[in-house]
Protein backbone atom coordinates (compact mmCIF):
# COMPACT_ATOMS: atom_id res chain seq x y z
CA UNK A 1 0.00 0.00 0.00
CA UNK A 2 1.51 3.49 -0.93
CA UNK A 3 1.67 6.42 1.42
CA UNK A 4 -1.02 8.47 0.13
CA UNK A 5 -3.32 5.30 0.29
CA UNK A 6 -2.26 4.96 3.77
CA UNK A 7 -2.11 8.09 4.74
CA UNK A 8 -5.56 9.07 4.06
CA UNK A 9 -6.61 5.91 6.51
CA UNK A 10 -5.07 8.40 9.37
CA UNK A 11 -7.11 10.53 10.41
CA UNK A 12 -6.00 14.13 10.85
CA UNK A 13 -6.58 17.68 9.89
CA UNK A 14 -7.42 18.40 5.92
CA UNK A 15 -6.38 22.16 5.63
CA UNK A 16 -3.93 22.53 3.18
CA UNK A 17 -0.68 22.32 4.93
CA UNK A 18 2.32 21.16 3.93
CA UNK A 19 3.24 17.08 4.83
CA UNK A 20 7.11 17.59 4.76
CA UNK A 21 9.43 14.27 5.64
CA UNK A 22 11.39 15.51 8.39
CA UNK A 23 14.97 13.72 9.37
CA UNK A 24 15.80 15.66 12.05
CA UNK A 25 15.22 18.78 14.35
CA UNK A 26 17.14 21.45 16.06
CA UNK A 27 15.82 24.32 18.36
CA UNK A 28 13.07 26.22 16.31
CA UNK A 29 14.35 24.41 13.00
CA UNK A 30 13.22 21.14 11.05
CA UNK A 31 15.74 19.59 8.92
CA UNK A 32 13.70 17.56 5.72
CA UNK A 33 14.72 14.69 3.98
CA UNK A 34 15.28 16.84 0.38
CA UNK A 35 17.87 18.81 2.36
CA UNK A 36 15.94 21.99 3.39
CA UNK A 37 15.52 23.47 6.77
CA UNK A 38 12.42 25.52 7.89
CA UNK A 39 12.09 27.64 10.14
CA UNK A 40 9.19 26.98 12.81
CA UNK A 41 6.96 30.36 12.95
CA UNK A 42 4.28 29.10 15.20
CA UNK A 43 6.37 26.34 17.51
CA UNK A 44 4.21 23.55 16.11
CA UNK A 45 0.96 23.62 16.94
CA UNK A 46 1.57 26.74 19.31
CA UNK A 47 3.04 24.40 21.55
CA UNK A 48 6.78 24.02 20.60
CA UNK A 49 7.53 26.60 23.56
CA UNK A 50 11.42 25.48 24.07
CA UNK A 51 11.83 24.30 20.65
CA UNK A 52 12.85 20.84 19.27
CA UNK A 53 15.26 18.01 20.92
CA UNK A 54 16.03 19.83 24.40
CA UNK A 55 18.69 18.23 26.21
CA UNK A 56 16.61 18.89 29.16
CA UNK A 57 13.99 17.14 28.68
CA UNK A 58 15.38 14.46 27.33
CA UNK A 59 17.65 14.18 30.66
CA UNK A 60 14.54 14.05 32.45
CA UNK A 61 12.69 11.88 30.78
CA UNK A 62 16.00 9.06 30.99
CA UNK A 63 15.98 9.85 34.51
CA UNK A 64 12.32 8.64 35.79
CA UNK A 65 12.36 6.13 33.05
CA UNK A 66 15.19 4.34 34.67
CA UNK A 67 12.91 4.44 37.76
CA UNK A 68 9.33 3.61 36.84
CA UNK A 69 7.40 4.63 33.69
CA UNK A 70 4.34 4.22 34.90
CA UNK A 71 2.15 3.96 38.04
CA UNK A 72 -0.97 5.83 39.22
CA UNK A 73 -1.00 8.73 41.38
CA UNK A 74 -3.47 7.00 43.54
CA UNK A 75 -1.04 3.38 44.81
CA UNK A 76 2.65 5.07 44.33
CA UNK A 77 3.34 8.11 46.11
CA UNK A 78 3.47 11.31 43.43
CA UNK A 79 6.26 13.05 44.73
CA UNK A 80 7.45 13.72 40.69
CA UNK A 81 4.02 14.87 40.65
CA UNK A 82 4.00 17.06 43.81
CA UNK A 83 7.45 18.27 42.43
CA UNK A 84 5.69 19.50 39.17
CA UNK A 85 2.81 21.09 41.28
CA UNK A 86 5.48 23.27 43.37
CA UNK A 87 7.66 24.15 40.72
CA UNK A 88 4.66 24.98 38.34
CA UNK A 89 3.10 27.10 41.23
CA UNK A 90 6.11 28.76 41.70
CA UNK A 91 6.84 29.84 37.86
CA UNK A 92 3.24 31.23 37.78
CA UNK A 93 3.14 33.35 40.75
CA UNK A 94 0.71 31.39 42.73
CA UNK A 95 2.27 29.45 44.99
CA UNK A 96 -0.16 28.37 46.83
CA UNK A 97 -2.62 26.78 44.43
CA UNK A 98 -4.01 23.32 43.88
CA UNK A 99 -3.43 21.43 40.87
CA UNK A 100 -5.16 19.00 38.77
CA UNK A 101 -2.95 17.48 36.25
CA UNK A 102 -4.64 15.67 32.57
CA UNK A 103 -3.62 14.89 29.69
CA UNK A 104 -4.31 17.83 27.33
CA UNK A 105 -5.93 21.36 27.13
CA UNK A 106 -8.96 19.83 26.04
CA UNK A 107 -9.41 17.51 29.33
CA UNK A 108 -7.88 20.27 31.75
CA UNK A 109 -10.56 22.81 30.51
CA UNK A 110 -13.64 19.87 31.15
CA UNK A 111 -12.17 19.43 34.80
CA UNK A 112 -12.05 22.97 35.39
CA UNK A 113 -15.32 23.29 33.89
CA UNK A 114 -15.89 20.23 37.01
CA UNK A 115 -14.32 22.08 39.82
CA UNK A 116 -15.72 25.38 39.25
CA UNK A 117 -19.27 23.36 39.52
CA UNK A 118 -18.60 21.74 42.54
CA UNK A 119 -16.89 24.72 43.94
CA UNK A 120 -20.02 26.75 44.05
CA UNK A 121 -22.81 24.20 44.30
CA UNK A 122 -20.93 23.80 47.73
CA UNK A 123 -20.36 27.67 48.49
CA UNK A 124 -23.61 29.69 47.06
CA UNK A 125 -25.85 26.46 46.65
CA UNK A 126 -26.12 27.25 42.96
CA UNK A 127 -29.41 25.84 41.27
CA UNK A 128 -27.26 25.05 38.05
CA UNK A 129 -23.60 25.16 36.91
CA UNK A 130 -23.89 26.87 33.47
CA UNK A 131 -20.36 28.16 32.42
CA UNK A 132 -20.41 31.36 29.88
CA UNK A 133 -17.75 32.02 26.99
CA UNK A 134 -17.81 34.85 24.29
CA UNK A 135 -18.56 34.32 20.66
CA UNK A 136 -14.97 34.74 19.89
CA UNK A 137 -13.36 31.69 21.71
CA UNK A 138 -11.75 28.31 21.40
CA UNK A 139 -11.59 25.83 24.72
CA UNK A 140 -10.70 22.56 23.10
CA UNK A 141 -12.49 19.49 20.82
CA UNK A 142 -14.54 17.48 22.69
CA UNK A 143 -18.13 17.69 22.41
CA UNK A 144 -18.74 19.77 25.54
CA UNK A 145 -15.71 22.60 24.95
CA UNK A 146 -16.85 22.69 21.13
CA UNK A 147 -20.29 23.53 22.11
CA UNK A 148 -19.78 25.69 24.82
CA UNK A 149 -17.31 28.01 22.53
CA UNK A 150 -17.54 30.18 19.82
CA UNK A 151 -15.18 29.27 17.41
CA UNK A 152 -17.15 29.94 13.67
CA UNK A 153 -14.75 27.03 11.78
CA UNK A 154 -15.49 24.51 14.67
CA UNK A 155 -18.68 24.65 16.32
CA UNK A 156 -20.95 21.74 16.01
CA UNK A 157 -24.37 21.96 13.99
CA UNK A 158 -26.79 23.44 16.57
CA UNK A 159 -28.94 20.06 16.66
CA UNK A 160 -25.35 18.78 17.94
CA UNK A 161 -24.32 21.32 20.06
CA UNK A 162 -25.64 19.66 23.34
CA UNK A 163 -27.89 23.18 23.83
CA UNK A 164 -24.55 25.03 24.62
CA UNK A 165 -23.18 28.18 23.10
CA UNK A 166 -21.19 30.99 23.99
CA UNK A 167 -23.24 34.13 25.90
CA UNK A 168 -21.20 37.19 25.39
CA UNK A 169 -19.39 39.20 23.23
CA UNK A 170 -15.29 40.27 23.86
CA UNK A 171 -14.08 43.08 23.19
CA UNK A 172 -12.63 42.98 20.05
CA UNK A 173 -14.23 44.21 16.66
CA UNK A 174 -15.05 41.24 14.47
CA UNK A 175 -18.14 40.21 17.29
CA UNK A 176 -18.57 43.38 18.96
CA UNK A 177 -18.35 46.63 16.27
CA UNK A 178 -18.89 49.71 18.28
CA UNK A 179 -20.11 52.76 16.08
CA UNK A 180 -17.68 56.32 16.88
CA UNK A 181 -15.78 54.27 19.73
CA UNK A 182 -12.97 51.24 20.14
CA UNK A 183 -13.72 48.59 22.69
CA UNK A 184 -12.74 49.61 26.34
CA UNK A 185 -13.28 47.75 29.80
CA UNK A 186 -17.02 49.26 29.69
CA UNK A 187 -17.32 46.06 27.24
CA UNK A 188 -17.24 43.60 30.29
CA UNK A 189 -20.57 44.95 31.59
CA UNK A 190 -21.48 42.29 28.12
CA UNK A 191 -20.52 39.35 30.95
CA UNK A 192 -22.69 41.41 33.72
CA UNK A 193 -25.95 41.03 31.50
CA UNK A 194 -25.58 37.62 30.44
CA UNK A 195 -25.12 36.66 34.05
CA UNK A 196 -27.95 38.53 35.01
CA UNK A 197 -30.24 37.39 32.11
CA UNK A 198 -29.56 33.29 33.34
CA UNK A 199 -29.59 34.31 36.69
CA UNK A 200 -26.88 34.30 38.88
CA UNK A 201 -27.95 30.96 40.97
CA UNK A 202 -27.42 29.66 37.70
CA UNK A 203 -24.12 30.69 36.53
CA UNK A 204 -20.80 28.88 38.20
CA UNK A 205 -18.21 30.62 36.01
CA UNK A 206 -16.48 32.41 33.08
CA UNK A 207 -14.72 31.36 30.90
CA UNK A 208 -12.44 33.25 29.44
CA UNK A 209 -9.17 33.40 27.02
CA UNK A 210 -7.24 36.48 28.72
CA UNK A 211 -5.44 37.15 25.25
CA UNK A 212 -6.96 35.63 22.41
CA UNK A 213 -5.33 32.66 21.05
CA UNK A 214 -6.01 31.12 17.42
CA UNK A 215 -9.50 32.05 16.92
CA UNK A 216 -9.53 36.18 16.19
CA UNK A 217 -5.38 35.86 15.69
CA UNK A 218 -3.97 37.31 19.37
CA UNK A 219 -6.71 39.70 20.02
CA UNK A 220 -5.27 41.52 23.69
CA UNK A 221 -7.94 43.31 25.77
CA UNK A 222 -8.37 47.32 26.49
CA UNK A 223 -7.09 48.02 29.83
CA UNK A 224 -9.40 47.39 32.69
CA UNK A 225 -11.53 44.92 30.68
CA UNK A 226 -10.11 41.95 33.00
CA UNK A 227 -9.80 43.82 36.56
CA UNK A 228 -13.75 44.68 35.41
CA UNK A 229 -14.71 40.93 34.48
CA UNK A 230 -13.21 39.83 38.03
CA UNK A 231 -14.98 42.20 39.93
CA UNK A 232 -18.39 41.52 37.88
CA UNK A 233 -17.92 38.03 38.62
CA UNK A 234 -16.80 38.61 42.01
CA UNK A 235 -20.26 40.87 42.73
CA UNK A 236 -22.57 37.39 41.76
CA UNK A 237 -20.41 34.72 43.38
CA UNK A 238 -19.01 33.29 40.10
CA UNK A 239 -16.35 32.13 39.46
CA UNK A 240 -13.64 33.40 36.94
CA UNK A 241 -11.54 30.77 35.04
CA UNK A 242 -8.45 31.90 32.50
CA UNK A 243 -8.15 29.79 29.30
CA UNK A 244 -3.87 30.14 29.18
CA UNK A 245 -3.81 26.29 27.33
CA UNK A 246 -2.25 28.70 24.93
CA UNK A 247 -0.42 31.86 26.38
CA UNK A 248 0.56 30.63 30.05
CA UNK A 249 4.12 30.20 30.42
CA UNK A 250 5.58 33.04 28.69
CA UNK A 251 4.27 33.30 25.69
CA UNK A 252 2.94 36.95 26.06
CA UNK A 253 6.34 37.66 27.58
CA UNK A 254 4.83 36.87 31.15
CA UNK A 255 4.16 33.83 32.81
CA UNK A 256 0.86 34.27 32.87
CA UNK A 257 -1.08 36.22 29.95
CA UNK A 258 -2.84 38.06 32.75
CA UNK A 259 0.44 39.25 34.56
CA UNK A 260 0.17 42.11 32.05
CA UNK A 261 -2.81 43.56 33.92
CA UNK A 262 -3.32 44.31 37.91
CA UNK A 263 -6.49 42.90 39.64
CA UNK A 264 -6.64 40.55 36.96
CA UNK A 265 -5.65 37.21 38.16
CA UNK A 266 -8.82 34.15 37.88
CA UNK A 267 -9.78 32.05 40.68
CA UNK A 268 -9.10 29.09 38.32
CA UNK A 269 -6.00 28.46 35.16
CA UNK A 270 -5.72 26.20 32.78
CA UNK A 271 -2.40 25.31 31.48
CA UNK A 272 -1.19 23.12 28.62
CA UNK A 273 0.96 23.68 25.62
CA UNK A 274 3.50 25.90 26.69
CA UNK A 275 3.83 23.08 29.77
CA UNK A 276 4.00 20.34 27.92
CA UNK A 277 6.42 22.17 24.90
CA UNK A 278 5.13 18.92 22.29
CA UNK A 279 7.08 16.79 24.46
CA UNK A 280 4.18 15.21 25.90
CA UNK A 281 0.26 15.47 26.48
CA UNK A 282 -0.38 17.22 29.41
CA UNK A 283 -2.87 19.62 31.22
CA UNK A 284 -3.02 21.72 34.40
CA UNK A 285 -5.44 23.35 36.14
CA UNK A 286 -4.61 25.45 38.90
CA UNK A 287 -6.98 26.39 41.87
CA UNK A 288 -6.50 29.27 44.14
CA UNK A 289 -6.14 28.29 47.74
CA UNK A 290 -8.92 30.69 48.87
CA UNK A 291 -11.85 27.92 47.05
CA UNK A 292 -9.81 24.89 47.07
CA UNK A 293 -10.99 23.38 50.26
CA UNK A 294 -14.64 23.06 48.97
CA UNK A 295 -13.47 20.70 46.28
CA UNK A 296 -13.07 18.20 49.34
CA UNK A 297 -15.71 19.00 51.31
CA UNK A 298 -18.35 16.17 52.44
CA UNK A 299 -21.19 18.14 50.31
CA UNK A 300 -18.99 17.95 47.05
CA UNK A 301 -19.39 15.51 44.44
CA UNK A 302 -16.86 13.42 43.95
CA UNK A 303 -13.70 14.94 41.65
CA UNK A 304 -13.77 15.20 38.04
CA UNK A 305 -12.48 11.72 36.10
CA UNK A 306 -8.58 12.85 35.30
CA UNK A 307 -8.45 9.38 33.22
CA UNK A 308 -6.33 6.63 32.83
CA UNK A 309 -2.90 8.83 32.00
CA UNK A 310 -3.28 11.94 33.54
CA UNK A 311 -0.31 12.50 36.59
CA UNK A 312 1.73 10.57 34.31
CA UNK A 313 5.49 9.66 35.85
CA UNK A 314 7.05 10.30 32.49
CA UNK A 315 4.65 13.13 31.32
CA UNK A 316 5.65 14.98 34.99
CA UNK A 317 9.11 14.39 33.89
CA UNK A 318 9.06 15.97 30.62
CA UNK A 319 7.53 19.22 32.03
CA UNK A 320 10.12 19.79 34.54
CA UNK A 321 12.77 19.60 31.78
CA UNK A 322 10.59 22.33 29.51
CA UNK A 323 10.62 24.05 33.25
CA UNK A 324 14.01 23.84 33.59
CA UNK A 325 14.56 25.17 30.03
CA UNK A 326 11.89 27.97 30.52
CA UNK A 327 13.95 28.91 33.79
CA UNK A 328 17.60 28.76 31.88
CA UNK A 329 16.25 31.80 29.50
CA UNK A 330 17.73 35.28 30.44
CA UNK A 331 14.65 37.12 31.30
CA UNK A 332 15.76 40.85 30.17
CA UNK A 333 16.48 38.84 26.54
CA UNK A 334 13.94 37.29 26.22
CA UNK A 335 11.50 39.88 26.70
CA UNK A 336 13.87 42.15 24.35
CA UNK A 337 13.59 39.54 21.88
CA UNK A 338 9.51 40.03 21.97
CA UNK A 339 9.79 43.56 21.52
CA UNK A 340 12.22 42.55 18.69
CA UNK A 341 9.81 40.72 17.15
CA UNK A 342 6.81 43.04 17.74
CA UNK A 343 8.61 45.70 16.31
CA UNK A 344 9.03 43.70 13.35
CA UNK A 345 5.89 42.60 12.20
CA UNK A 346 4.55 46.34 12.89
CA UNK A 347 6.78 46.89 10.01
CA UNK A 348 4.77 45.02 7.94
CA UNK A 349 1.60 46.58 7.94
CA UNK A 350 2.85 49.01 5.19
CA UNK A 351 2.67 46.16 2.88
CA UNK A 352 -0.56 45.89 1.26
CA UNK A 353 -1.77 42.56 2.21
CA UNK A 354 -1.62 43.21 5.49
CA UNK A 355 -4.92 44.87 7.39
CA UNK A 356 -3.65 44.51 10.86
CA UNK A 357 -0.73 43.30 13.13
CA UNK A 358 -1.67 43.07 17.22
CA UNK A 359 -0.07 40.92 20.16
CA UNK A 360 2.54 40.35 22.85
CA UNK A 361 5.48 38.95 23.93
CA UNK A 362 6.18 35.99 21.08
CA UNK A 363 2.14 35.80 20.27
CA UNK A 364 0.98 38.03 17.25
CA UNK A 365 -1.35 37.97 14.53
CA UNK A 366 -1.05 39.21 11.06
CA UNK A 367 -4.16 39.62 9.58
CA UNK A 368 -4.21 39.66 5.60
CA UNK A 369 -6.65 40.76 3.19
CA UNK A 370 -9.12 38.91 2.05
CA UNK A 371 -8.10 35.81 -0.09
CA UNK A 372 -4.86 35.85 0.53
CA UNK A 373 -4.16 33.19 3.65
CA UNK A 374 -3.63 30.34 1.82
CA UNK A 375 -0.96 31.76 -1.25
CA UNK A 376 0.51 33.12 1.71
CA UNK A 377 1.18 30.15 3.51
CA UNK A 378 2.44 28.66 0.34
CA UNK A 379 4.51 31.55 -0.51
CA UNK A 380 6.54 31.05 3.12
CA UNK A 381 7.10 27.75 2.30
CA UNK A 382 9.10 28.69 -0.36
CA UNK A 383 10.95 31.03 1.82
CA UNK A 384 11.65 28.35 4.26
CA UNK A 385 9.31 29.20 7.10
CA UNK A 386 6.02 27.56 8.16
CA UNK A 387 3.02 29.22 10.14
CA UNK A 388 -0.08 28.62 11.57
CA UNK A 389 -3.28 30.25 10.30
CA UNK A 390 -6.31 31.50 11.73
CA UNK A 391 -9.88 31.83 10.33
CA UNK A 392 -12.90 32.41 11.22
CA UNK A 393 -13.46 35.67 13.41
CA UNK A 394 -16.41 38.12 12.49
CA UNK A 395 -18.70 38.55 9.40
CA UNK A 396 -17.12 38.78 7.14
CA UNK A 397 -14.58 35.89 8.26
CA UNK A 398 -11.20 37.28 8.71
CA UNK A 399 -7.87 35.47 8.03
CA UNK A 400 -4.39 35.46 9.24
CA UNK A 401 -0.88 34.33 10.17
CA UNK A 402 -0.45 33.07 13.98
CA UNK A 403 3.42 34.11 14.54
CA UNK A 404 4.60 32.52 17.24
CA UNK A 405 8.23 31.15 17.18
CA UNK A 406 9.58 29.06 20.17
CA UNK A 407 10.50 31.16 23.18
CA UNK A 408 14.31 29.68 22.70
CA UNK A 409 14.38 31.68 19.41
CA UNK A 410 18.03 34.05 19.12
CA UNK A 411 18.08 37.37 17.39
CA UNK A 412 19.50 35.73 14.77
CA UNK A 413 16.05 33.39 14.32
CA UNK A 414 13.77 36.63 15.30
CA UNK A 415 15.35 38.37 11.85
CA UNK A 416 15.03 35.70 9.73
CA UNK A 417 11.55 35.03 10.47
CA UNK A 418 10.65 38.92 9.67
CA UNK A 419 12.38 38.72 6.98
CA UNK A 420 11.01 35.70 4.95
CA UNK A 421 7.57 36.91 5.79
CA UNK A 422 8.53 40.45 4.50
CA UNK A 423 9.57 38.62 1.52
CA UNK A 424 6.94 36.36 1.10
CA UNK A 425 4.45 38.98 1.38
CA UNK A 426 6.69 41.48 -1.61
CA UNK A 427 6.31 38.36 -3.66
CA UNK A 428 2.76 37.65 -3.28
CA UNK A 429 1.92 41.27 -3.67
CA UNK A 430 3.55 41.14 -7.07
CA UNK A 431 1.68 38.45 -8.11
CA UNK A 432 -1.57 39.66 -7.72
Amino acid sequence: MDYLTRRRRLLTSTRPMPDWEVEGSSGAWLHLADGRRIFDGSSGLLCANVGQSSPKVRSRIEEQFARYSYGGAAVVQPHIQMELMDRLCCAVGRGEDSVALTTCGTLGVEVAVGLARNITRVRDGKRRGDILTSDLSYHGMSALTLGLAGNHARRPRPEDALGLGPAFSPPYPPTHPHYGRTCDASCADEIAHAIDSRGRENVSAVLIEPVNGSTGGAYVPPAGYLRRVAEICRERAVLVIHDEVLTGLWRTGEPLASHHWDGAEPDLCILSKGLGAGYTGVGAVLVSPEIAPLIRHEDADPLPAMDTMATHPLQAAACLGVLDELESMDADAFRARGDRLGAGLQALTDLPVVRDVRGLGFLYGVELAPGLLWPLMQEAEKHDVLFYPFTGAGHPKSEGLVVAPPLTSTDTDVDFLVSALSNAMTALAQRS
